[in-house]
């Protein structure tokens, strides 16, 4: 697991988690969360900073212990299996649009009473020096915002699941840690609570903005589906005019030009309500632009590829050397006729940071000139289908690791010269990579 790669991957999780606090189901929570540790307020300085270190450790082994079981149970090889699974991604999608349906008031859902109360109950009753009391809590308070926090977490486990074990370990933790530090700090000092915005009109805003973002994402993992079954109707350009027309319409919510059954009354639209506005319609024109081929740089990892075939052969301009796809022994019989080098990429039709390389440095001039001079072969590992699993087998049994993007040098005789593993943001880096084949 590159250091670089870890790192990226952190910075996102935390910038989640800083994005959940914005959410309608967590805001409340403050008020509680500040009621809770009034009335049972330690005598000592270091007694309260012992029970809010509980409470967030309560929330963040929640995530923590979510992460870490789904990446036990299924492994890495499991994991990505399932994330690729056709209709696993068509589940995912069904649970963001409700998720989207259920902020835009089209329902609401809720964690059963039942189990909600029994927590509750149990939580209240213990003492108020009691450890066990804070840690349940904690779970209370991650359960109830549950219903909003889901999508960012399951987003995580999604991208975790091009790595190994360690991924949803660290992506939970950075998370949950950003996720609990402000109600860490509430539960030391009840007092901060005045200090605080009250939830009002302004938060039907924020569910109405959630809700639309969230039927974007869905877009993602219906496009994941569609790759996989080779359907070609969510492609690159039906995904970036779904999400550019999400942006209008939380345009067209900010302005005011309509409005929810759940909205209070507005007289007028705020300076922040134009202010949002303007940038999601800046948003919008930018995505569109994307539809005449632009690079969108760091947003084409979640987008489908520009062009994906299921043939042996994606043609591509007449100036590069074109793929072979799913077909090594194809690829080493050219490279052992013609006399060159073979590079291998074992890639995803889901795989995220694939998409970014093939994006952002796959095109890159010196890279490409490059790679004109090997047999180009592509090897998809998460279709539906056997040739697909053998090809996961090959790159487990020879190269020890089933996580993508992996890139492999082979001379013309087939023997390895050297492979290179994740994604590296530094072209000459890359560039190094390549110049070990001759």
């Amino acid at each position: 697991m590159p250091t670089g790669s870890v790192l990226s991957y952190l910075w996102l999780s935390m910038g989640m988690g800083a994005l959940s606090l914005l959410t309608p189901c967590v805001f409340p929570m403050i008020p509680i969360t500040v009621s809770y540790f009034a009335n049972h307020s330690s005598v000592t300085r270091a007694g309260a900073i012992r029970k809010a270190a509980v409470y967030g450790v309560g929330i963040m082994l929640t995530f923590v212990v979510l992460g870490m079981s789904l990446s036990l149970i299924f492994g890495a090889s499991g994991i990505n299996k399932l994330a690729a699974n056709p209709w696993v991604n068509l589940l995912i999608t069904a649970i963001f649009i409700g998720f989207a349906l259920s902020l835009l008031g089209v329902f609401f859902l809720t964690v059963p009473a039942a189990a909600m109360n029994r927590l509750q109950r149990t939580s209240a009753s213990e003492d108020d020096s009691s450890i066990t009391g804070t840690l349940l809590m904690g779970l209370v308070f991650s359960l109830t915002s549950f219903t909003c926090t889901a999508p960012f977490v399951g987003t995580l486990l999604v991208l975790a699941s091009q790595g190994n074990w360690r991924w949803p370990l660290v992506g939970m933790a950075g998370f949950s840690f950003v996720f609990a530090l402000p109600f860490f700090l509430l539960a030391l000092a009840p007092q901060l609570m005045t200090q605080m915005p009250k939830a009002g009109g302004w938060m039907n805003s924020v569910k109405v903005v959630m809700g639309f973002l969230e039927i974007a994402a869905a877009m993602k993992f219906l496009s994941n589906a569609d790759l996989i079954w080779h359907w070609n109707i969510f492609t690159r350009s039906a995904v970036l005019c779904i999400w550019a027309s999400c942006l209008l319409m939380i345009v067209a919510y900010l302005l005011g030009w309509f409005r929810l059954n759940h909205d209070s009354d507005r007289s007028h639209v705020s300076g922040a309500g134009v202010v949002f506005s303007l940038i999601f319609l800046a948003g919008s024109i930018w995505l569109l632009n994307g539809l005449a081929g632009k690079s969108l740089g760091e947003l084409e990892a979640f987008l489908p590829p520009i062009q994906v075939s299921a043939t042996n052969s994606t043609p591509v301009a007449s100036t590069e050397t074109p793929w072979i796809l799913n077909d090594l022994p194809r690829g080493l019989a050219e490279a052992k006729s013609q006399g060159k080098p073979i590079f291998i990429d074992f890639t995803g039709y889901t795989c995220t940071n694939c998409r970014w390389m093939e994006a952002n440095i796959f095109p890159r001039s010196e890279i490409k000139d490059n790679m004109n001079r090997f047999v180009k072969v592509r090897l998809y590992t998460d279709g539906a289908g056997k040739v697909y699993t053998d090809q996961q087998d090959y790159e487990n049994k020879h190269f020890g690791t089933v996580a993508l993007p992996l890139y492999v040098l082979l001379s013309s005789s087939g023997e390895t010269i050297d492979t290179s593993a994740g994604v590296t943001r530094n072209a000459g880096e890359f560039a190094a990579f390549l110049n070990k084949a001759h």
